[in-house]
Formats: C-alpha cells, sequence, structure tokens
C-alpha cells in the first residue's frame, strides 16, 4: 500500500462543472491521470461502496457528533464481476490526519464476515504490506460494533496523482454522487431508488501526505474554492433519515 493510502490530509469542495473544466486544464501541468480512469471514454471510473455500521449508526453518530477521533467501515467494489476482487477499509481521522488500512479479498471472503468467519491468509487475494493485519483490525472492529452493511454508496471519480520532493498528492473529482440503503453484504453495481447527495456537484478532494504544495494555494486561489465538507456517508443517511438505514 501507499505512503498516500496509508497516512495523508484531506481537503474537501463542491464545485460546479465550470471549474471543474478549469481544473483539469490547471492539474495537466502538475498531475497525471489515474492510469486506469486514462483509460474510459470520459477518463472517469465506476467507484461503489458498502459502509458497515453499528445497528443504532454509532459511526454516523461519531462524524455528526464531531468526534476527532474516528473511523468508518467500508468494503469497496470497482467491478460487477464475481471473480473480481473487493477491498475491505477502516478510514481513521486522528484530528486532521487521514489513516487507512486496506485488504482487498475474494466476494465470497467478504460475504463471509456477517457470518462469523474469521478471515485469514487464504482470504486475500494478493498478500502485500500489512493487508492481512488490515484485513483482521477490520474484522475486530465489525465484531466489536457487531456492525453490519448499511449503505451503499456509488459514483463516478475522475482521479490525478502527482509526486514532487516533498509530498505525494491525489486530486479527485467524484461526479453523482448516489446513496440507498443496503442491509445485505451484496457486491454489484444495481441501486433501486438511490438518493441523488450533492446534487450536480461535483466534489473535489485535495490529497496530500505532509505539506500543502504551493501549487495546491495557486488552484484555490485561481478557481475560488471554499473548504466545506462532503462526507457521502454520512450526508447520504442524513438526507434520506437515519430511519432508513437503521437496522435491528
Amino acid at each position: 500500500m501507499s505512503k498516500l493510502q496509508k497516512q495523508r490530509f484531506e481537503y474537501k469542495y463542491h464545485i460546479n462543472e465550470r471549474q471543474a473544466d478549469g481544473i483539469r486544464e490547471f492539474l495537466h501541468n502538475h498531475m497525471e491521470l489515474d492510469e486506469y480512469g486514462a483509460t474510459q471514454p470520459d477518463c472517469s471510473y465506476p467507484v461503489h461502496t458498502l459502509y458497515l455500521d453499528s445497528p443504532d449508526l454509532r459511526l454516523y453518530q461519531a462524524t455528526i457528533n464531531g468526534d476527532r477521533n474516528r473511523f468508518k467501515l467500508r468494503i469497496r467494489f470497482y467491478e460487477n464481476g464475481e471473480s473480481a476482487a473487493v477491498y475491505t477499509e477502516i478510514k481513521r481521522r486522528y484530528n486532521e490526519v487521514i489513516r487507512k488500512q486496506r485488504a482487498a479479498i475474494t466476494r465470497d471472503a467478504a460475504a463471509l464476515l456477517g457470518h462469523g468467519h474469521l478471515p485469514g491468509s487464504d482470504d486475500l487475494v494478493k498478500e502485500e504490506d500489512d493487508s492481512l493485519v488490515a484485513l483482521q483490525e477490520f474484522n475486530r472492529l465489525h465484531s466489536l460494533l457487531n456492525a453490519g452493511p448499511v449503505a451503499h454508496i456509488a459514483y463516478k471519480r475522475e482521479a490525478w496523482i502527482g509526486e514532487d520532493e516533498h509530498t505525494r498528492t491525489r486530486i479527485t473529482m467524484d461526479r453523482q454522487v448516489r446513496s440507498e440503503p443496503r442491509n445485505e453484504m451484496r457486491f454489484d453495481f444495481h441501486m433501486e431508488n438511490p438518493a441523488l447527495v450533492f446534487g450536480k456537484d461535483v466534489i473535489l478532494e485535495l490529497k496530500f501526505t505532509n505539506r500543502f504544495p504551493y501549487w495546491f494555494r495557486d488552484m484555490v486561489q485561481r478557481y475560488e474554492l471554499k473548504h466545506q465538507s462532503a462526507a457521502k456517508y454520512v450526508d447520504g443517511v442524513a438526507l434520506r433519515g437515519e430511519h432508513a438505514y437503521a437496522y435491528t
């Protein structure tokens, strides 16, 4: 797992498509398109995530309450195929620092997590770095919270990657952010009646490992960007109402 995945800072902004066009032109001088996104017709790829939470939505409440140290449990997938990997993720926030633990596992193994299955190295698609540790920690927190699937979040992501001597950078623009309840360990793209969480807004995220790059500042000033919250899971639940996502 890259250093950018393990620990980083994130700043989020709501922008419109006019701003997105300008930012894209600006980024050509500093970054490269994500290699997977570059192969797609619109330079964007689908991201689908199953968020897990306790029956009383304890992780959702931690964000609503503004807890400075909090985490989210989720399983991310990018393809519909039965043989395609899914990714368990723990996303922790310590004050302003974001830390992620991630493991690629089989869909069968992910489905069994909800039935008390203790994960092992055989469940990994590819054993690398600290992936087994990440999977076991995911399972520990999952069991501790008695967590289950709560929400399916989907969007299209345009991603840019860069690196200099001071920091690693990644910029993403997420469009058509949708949310709907999902209370089963199912990893397919189908959505019955999703809510559009941010309307027509594009969610811009600036991600970096060390100091805020000087050219990030130039871009923020040029396009008059205003730092604001954009928590896809939390805002999706708040939009539809907690009653639609809580379970027993």
